[in-house]
């Protein structure tokens, strides 16, 4: 569905064919292939603007001494089901307690402003019930999340209550017999029937006849909840952890119990012990079973099974400075090319399992992740929902907060500093520093907008997942008052420079090669950008224009290679070789949905700024999508009340030196920081007219103006 469609994005993936099949739609209708980068790059650490740094915003930042969470709107969320006897579903002291609370999956804005709390799919005015349901076990699972880390930070006895009710409803969700046991029912409509099978059909089909996101959800929450209660309540505490334990048993009888093999995609191995295929369902189970092990250190079951998930999540990790998908977690075991936002807390995951594990080693992903893949995200727009492999799609609280929380613990896991500019960046999305330019979250009322288009429009909705989300984010500052200070400081994005996206059917074909139109821009695994490409044979040739630069820029040729060889394509400007990519030889199919795969393929040498045409001459049959431009150098540039600052980010494989001017009466300021994070140089020091910016090779600089 497209992403306004109905009311907001999906509650959660229903499966990872669904997350795919949503993502292509969305990207799809939304413009596959559009670049979200300002076109103009700034002058030096002043920015597009022309305005020097140190200027204060128009628009106050919210005071750092206040709390930012607020869990209004979230209680208001909140309802009370009746829990009936059903076979194979029952919850902690059921019989003196026969409801429970969960949260409504969508609230549609009114225009009043008040909103109006909505299921999911349509409503059957003669029963009550909704085609989905009301509630759902992923709300529910990370509504608890919410509560107990709430009530943890502040002792709010109310939150504490609202975290013992969400997990009963969770866990009456959780079938409890059969061959079934440990897995979990989706949706429950309003009057607590179950809905088993929705409509439209989800994968599992029931919920419950698998593992899933859901399973996953409840094993965060479960872990969580465990270790919030094992001192406060050792009664609920153990009835959490035994239905942590049936959830456990259930992932051994499914994916854990493949630990050790691996599928082959398009001629990778990839692990095939991740919980429905996925690191992003995985990251989230080792989310719980990390706050668990913590606590119970001892338990050989749970920590062998955080051990093992982890290092399956940790397997997904691809590219690197200067190859896609530089260095991010890729969610999905079936495709090399999608990454989306629901795949965003497998850093997060990573380094906070390292932590309880001892396991440093298992660091470097979540590392890569954050420190290399994140400012090239920031750059090219910011946090989109997916990559496929071109950015573009719309900005949702989900994929902000796991951006943020990744960052947040990565830095504190790997010592590294750096990242929480990183996150202060990301973080002020909700602040304003987004496509829309106005917050995105309101402290005054604790709602959030449901995300942003890639033209800047907002869904006013505050569905319970973007509310979660973006309390998750808010919980997280409160806890960090420098970052949430450096956060608070940000309103506004002034420019992003970073990856675009050149159509290979605006280009001139020389032979016998045509441009080509299917039915659809979904490969099964990836998405065709503008829903095109072009066919080259043996001997044509392809001349794409790209706009000058003040720069040198990594080219990436996105291609369709086939399953089989097929030959090479060279790749050259008017002043410069710059390599060649495979036609085809992607590799044996495998578990994936199609053969061969669409790919930005990595070009040995850079193409000089001045060039204005990338031409490719095949000598086999090719299909060629579009081009990714990567500057040597991009560059965000945020305002508000701390003044204008510019981050460099570097996708060069030496250390680069930009020239910023300096106008009068102000000094440059920066720090310098490697492509892990770390901090390399700290520079604060007058200068007449003109600095210098030196950004290490792979890594981010921060820059600037101050008044002196």
């Amino acid at each position: 569905m497209t992403y306004n469609a109905v009311r907001s994005q999906s509650p959660r993936p229903r499966s990872l064919k669904a997350v795919a099949l949503t993502a292509a739609v969305s990207l799809l209708l939304l413009g596959a292939g559009t670049a979200a980068a300002a076109a103009a790059p700034p002058s030096g650490a002043a920015g597009a603007s022309g305005a020097p740094a140190g200027v204060v915003a128009t628009r106050p930042a919210a005071a750092a001494s206040a709390p930012l969470t607020n869990l209004s709107h979230l209680t208001f969320l909140l309802d009370t089901v009746p829990l009936a006897t059903v076979e194979g579903h029952t919850t902690y002291e059921i019989d003196a307690q026969p409801t429970a609370q969960a949260p409504w999956t969508y609230a549609d804005k009114q225009a009043d402003g008040s909103y109006g709390r909505v299921g999911g799919g349509s409503l059957d005015p003669s029963t009550g019930h909704w085609s989905q349901g009301a509630y759902n076990a992923d709300d529910i699972a990370r509504t608890a999340v919410v509560y107990l880390r709430h009530w943890q930070q502040t002792g709010d006895e109310t939150s504490r209550e609202h975290a013992v009710q969400t997990l009963r409803s969770l866990t009456y969700l959780q079938t409890t017999t059969g061959p079934n046991a440990g897995n979990v029912v989706l949706w429950q409509q309003p009057d607590g029937t179950l809905t088993p099978s929705a409509s439209p059909v989800e994968l599992p089909d029931p919920s419950d006849s698998a593992e899933s996101y859901w399973v996953a959800r409840a094993v965060w929450a479960l872990g969580e909840g465990f270790a919030a209660f094992q001192d406060a309540d050792p009664e609920f505490a153990a009835f959490l952890q035994d239905r942590l334990r049936l959830s456990l048993d259930s992932l051994e009888r499914q994916s854990l119990g493949k630990y050790g093999t691996f599928d082959v995609a398009d001629g990778v191995n990839v692990p095939a012990w991740l919980i429905a295929g996925g690191a992003d369902a995985s990251a989230e189970a080792a989310l719980g079973l990390a706050a668990y092990v913590t606590a119970v250190p001892d338990d050989d079951t749970a920590r062998t099974a955080l051990t093992r998930l982890t290092e399956g999540v940790a397997g997904m990790s691809s590219g690197s400075a200067t190859e896609w998908p530089f260095g991010a977690i890729m969610p999905w075991n079936k495709s090399q090319t999608l990454w989306h936002a629901w795949g965003g807390l497998a850093p997060a995951a990573i380094a906070t399992a390292s932590t309880a594990l001892g396991r440093t080693d298992l660091l470097g992903a979540a590392v890569q992740d954050a420190a290399r893949f994140t400012p090239q995200l920031l750059a090219a727009g910011g946090p989109d929902n997916a990559w496929s492999p071109t950015p573009g799609e719309a900005q949702i609280a989900y994929g902000v907060d796991s951006r943020v929380q990744g960052l947040v613990t990565t830095a504190a896991a790997a010592n590294a500093p750096g990242l929480l500019d990183l996150a202060a960046v990301t973080a002020a999305w909700f602040f304003g520093a987004n496509p829309n330019g106005a917050p995105a979250y309101n402290p005054a009322t604790g709602t959030a907008i449901d995300g942003i288009e890639t033209d800047g429009r907002i869904n006013p909705n505050s569905g319970a997942e973007s509310t979660i989300h973006a309390l998750m984010t808010m919980l997280t500052l409160d806890a960090n008052p420098s970052l949430k200070v450096k956060a608070l400081g940000i309103d506004e994005t002034v420019s992003t420079v970073g990856l675009s996206v050149v159509e290979a059917e605006s280009g001139t074909i020389t032979g016998g090669g045509s441009v080509v139109t299917p039915p659809s821009s979904w490969t099964g695994e990836a998405n065709l950008s503008g829903g095109a490409y072009v066919a080259l044979g043996a001997g044509d040739s392809l001349s794409i224009p790209v706009p000058a630069a003040d720069q040198a820029r990594n080219v990436f040729p996105i291609v369709n290679q086939a399953e089989a060889d097929s030959g090479a394509t060279t790749w050259a400007s008017a002043t410069s070789t710059l390599g060649s990519t495979s036609n085809g030889g992607a590799g044996a199919q495998g578990i994936t949905d199609a053969p061969g795969r669409l790919f930005p393929l990595t070009l040995e040498l850079a193409l000089p700024g001045a060039d204005t045409a990338v031409v490719g001459m095949a000598d086999g049959a090719a299909s060629v999508d579009a081009l990714l431009i990567q500057p040597l150098i991009s560059t965000i540039t945020v305002t508000g009340s701390a003044g204008e600052s510019t981050m460099y980010v570097s996708a060069a494989t030496e250390t680069s030196v930009r020239t910023v001017g300096v106008p009068r009466g102000y000094r440059l300021a920066q720090e310098a920081f490697d492509a892990t994070g770390q901090l390399v140089a700290s520079v604060d020091k007058k200068a007449p007219k003109k600095g210098t910016v030196t950004v290490a090779a792979g890594g981010f600089t921060v820059a600037k103006l101050v008044r002196k």
